[in-house]
């Protein structure tokens, strides 16, 4: 019998209390902190890159389109099956496998790149299939992380732990501005792919051999109760799919997480190309760089506002939908502006402000699930991000395909508007923070 399974069985059942201690809180935090980095930094090196290949390999704007969104494709595959082996047998050990496959795969593409077939027929899909793959070994990071935190955090700690870990992305994504530009301006785009391949090797290997191995040595004070044994026993259970399903704010969850991902992932995806269409003159770092720093002053300043709402007795529910609201709203209107400015000191801010008002979606509508099911949140939140990765793939395919028709960034943004506006008027309508399950 596992050690922990058989001190815990001395105890009881607690909500409240911490399976990590103070010292393990603050080693896993920086350990899935920097994983979240290293998971974005991979995943937007390709969206860095695609001006420079898609030059040299000559792709057209719907190429580009295809293969970007093909990542997407595999994310949607296996975010509640993330969740569900997460839930059963921890998710510190799905996010190691999974990270040693998604930075093997990046530190190789430059030879899966070139070595494609020189036929168009054979060449995009080959590259398409590598990109699926990535994407699944991608998607069940988050499911992961948040069954991690629920199993071991109690529930006043969860939401915020997990909202502040989303940060993460931003440092990702900073680092792949900063550290890649400047690789892709002196030593080529093969470089990049090698470097930023190697970094996550490198934290996934921290992780496995520091972080993992200090469970062997937890010494556990039976006489405090905490969650281990009951968690087992519930994670034996059956996730309650159909009452989620006929709830209606379950799906205002996921169609708002859906609408605000399509926004988030087109120009996520589609960022570095508008900037070097629109103003080829800007340097690539500046704007790969600066609309990212706004993500976890954002998130932070969301928590905060988060954190006085309750403490004044406003209901979590209509906090969450306060916050989501100065994300989608926020989003809106920089999307508008965006559309009539050919300035790009103002399409730098305006781009700043919707990645920014990501931290605010990160402290309402990403932790809702922990709100509406938390026995249950790693299948729920893989669910949720399930639907929420097919505008990943729709919506940065369609953009493609939009620019390819019409050369019309304004109608992309308009459209990612409009579908903000969707889940805005769901969510606000339907959401709660009542625990269904």
């Amino acid at each position: 019998m596992d050690d922990k399974l058989k001190y815990s069985l001395l105890r009881e059942f607690s909500d409240n209390q911490n399976v990590w201690t103070r010292n393990e809180k603050r080693l896993w935090f920086v350990t899935l902190m920097l994983g979240t980095c290293m998971l974005y930094s991979t995943r937007t090196t390709m969206p860095l890159l695609v001006p420079s290949v898609a030059a040299e390999l000559k792709w057209t704007k719907t190429d580009s389109g295809t293969i970007l969104s093909s990542f997407f494709w595999g994310y949607t595959l296996t975010q509640v099956l993330g969740g569900y082996f997460s839930d059963k047998i921890g998710g510190q050990r799905v996010i190691f496998l999974a990270a040693i496959g998604w930075s093997l795969i990046t530190f190789w593409m430059p030879n899966i790149l070139l070595a494609a077939p020189k036929s168009w027929t054979y060449s995009i899909p080959f590259i398409v299939t590598v990109r699926i793959i990535n994407g699944a070994l991608q998607g069940v990071h988050f499911p992961s992380m948040i069954s991690l935190t629920s199993q071991n955090l109690n529930s006043n700690e969860r939401t915020s732990f997990f909202s502040m870990l989303t940060s993460g992305s931003a440092l990702g994504t900073l680092l792949t501005g900063i550290l890649g530009s400047f690789i892709l301006d002196y030593f080529g785009w093969p470089s990049v792919f090698r470097i930023i391949g190697f970094l996550g090797i490198a934290w996934a290997l921290v992780m496995r051999y520091y972080t993992m191995s200090s469970d062997r040595y937890r010494i556990i004070n039976v006489a405090v109760p905490n969650r281990l044994c009951s968690q087992h026993n519930r994670t034996e259970d059956t996730v309650p799919w159909l009452k989620l399903f006929g709830s209606a704010s379950f799906w205002a969850c996921v169609l708002a997480h859906a609408c605000q991902n399509n926004c988030f992932f087109v120009l996520l995806s589609w960022l570095p190309t508008y900037f070097a269409d629109e103003f080829p003159q800007a340097k690539g770092w500046v704007v790969n760089m600066v609309p990212w720093l706004a993500l976890p002053p954002c998130t932070l300043f969301a928590k905060f506002v988060t954190d006085r709402l309750v403490a004044r007795e406003w209901s979590l529910t209509n906090v969450r939908k306060v916050i989501q609201s100065c994300c989608f709203l926020g989003q809106n209107l920089a999307l508008f502006c965006m559309c009539h400015t050919d300035n790009f000191s103002t399409a730098l801010f305006c781009m700043t402000v919707i990645i920014g008002g990501t931290g605010f979606h990160n402290n309402a509508v990403i932790v809702n699930p922990q709100d509406l099911a938390p026995p249950y949140s790693g299948s729920v939140f893989g669910l949720m991000n399930t639907v929420g990765a097919i505008p990943g793939f729709l919506g940065v395919y369609l953009a493609g395909h939009i620019l390819e028709l019409t050369q019309s960034w304004p109608a992309v943004f308009s459209t990612a508007a409009g579908i903000n506006t969707v889940g805005w008027i769901v969510f606000t309508i339907f959401g709660s923070a009542d625990p269904i399950a």
